[in-house]
C-alpha cells in the first residue's frame, strides 16, 4: 500500500537525501518520510551549475508540492517557488508543532503512558493541530476536550501540565484615561464605570486598569494578536468615553506600541 499523498500547492519540510546531476531526492518530513523529486530547474530562479551551492545531503529545506503522479505514486517539488513570508509561516508552525509535542511527551510520561497516538489524532482532527489543541486547552480548560472522550486522569494532567508548560504568545497595547467627576462619590463613580468596561472585552482578552495618580488611570489590555486588541480597547474605550461624558470628563491617550 502507498503512503499518503500531499496535497498540490502544500508547504513542506524535507531532508535532502541525495544529490544528482539532474535534481535532488528529498523525503517528506511530515509524510513519513515518503519519497519526492525536486528538479534542477525548480531549486532557483536562475541557472543553477552547481546544485550543491544551493543545497545539502541532509539539510532541511521548506518545499512546495508542484504535481502529483497519483498513478506512479510520484511527487514533484520546487524550492523556487516557495516565498519568503511561506517559509517564514512554515518554520513558525513546525516550531509551534515542537512545542506542543513536547509537553504532551511530558503528559504522556506523566499519565503513565506507552502510546498516545490516538489522543494526537483525536486533539489533531478536533483542532487542526496539536498546537491549536494545546492552546484551546490554555484557554478554555477541561472544557475544550470535554467531548473527545479521553480518560479523566489523563485530562488532568493534560490540563494542568498546559497551565504550567504552554504559555500563549500575545500582544499587549496600554494607554492612559484621564478621568474627573465632581459628584462627591465621583471616585467611586469612576471606579464603577471602568470595572463595567472591563466587563465588555472579549475573545479571551484581559484588561487590567490600575490608578496612576490622580486623574489618571492606566490601560493595559492583552490579547492573542493586534486586531483583537485593537477591537477590544476601541469598544473599552468607546464605552468608558459614552459613561463617563454623562458625569464628568474624559481623555483617552494611546501609547505607542
Amino acid at each position: 500500500m502507498s503512503q499518503q499523498l500531499p496535497d498540490e500547492g502544500e508547504i513542506l519540510i524535507a531532508t535532502v537525501k541525495q544529490i544528482t546531476p539532474f535534481g535532488a531526492y528529498v523525503s517528506l518530513d511530515e509524510y513519513a518520510g515518503r519519497n519526492a523529486f525536486l528538479h534542477i530547474s525548480e531549486i532557483s530562479t536562475g541557472w543553477v551549475r552547481n546544485i550543491e551551492r544551493y543545497i545539502k545531503v541532509n539539510q532541511k529545506v521548506v518545499l512546495k508540492v508542484i504535481r502529483i503522479d497519483k498513478d506512479r505514486d510520484e511527487v514533484d517539488c520546487s524550492l523556487r517557488q516557495v516565498t519568503n513570508e511561506e517559509k517564514r509561516q512554515k518554520l513558525i508552525q513546525v516550531k509551534k508543532e515542537a512545542k506542543a509535542k513536547g509537553v504532551l511527551e511530558i503528559v504522556k510520561k506523566a499519565s503513565n503512558l506507552r502510546d498516545d497516538s490516538d489522543i494526537k489524532l483525536k486533539l489533531q482532527d478536533e483542532y487542526g493541530s496539536l498546537y491549536d489543541a494545546l492552546a484551546a486547552i490554555a484557554k478554555k480548560g477541561e472544557q475544550a476536550v470535554a467531548k473527545l472522550g479521553l480518560d479523566k486522569g489523563y485530562v488532568d494532567n493534560l490540563v494542568k501540565i498546559v497551565a504550567e508548560r504552554f504559555k500563549l504568545p500575545g500582544v499587549e497595547v496600554k494607554g492612559m484615561f484621564e478621568m474627573t467627576c465632581s459628584r462627591a462619590d465621583g471616585v467611586d463613580v469612576i471606579k464603577g464605570i471602568l470595572q463595567k468596561a472591563t466587563e465588555q472585552v472579549s475573545d479571551g482578552s484581559s484588561v487590567e486598569i490600575t490608578y496612576a495618580g490622580a486623574p489618571r488611570y492606566l490601560v493595559k489590555l492583552r490579547a492573542d494578536n493586534f486586531k483583537l486588541a485593537e477591537r477590544n480597547l476601541k469598544i473599552l474605550t468607546e464605552y468608558v468615553t459614552k459613561q463617563m461624558s454623562k458625569v464628568g470628563t474624559v481623555n483617552f491617550v494611546r501609547e505607542k506600541s
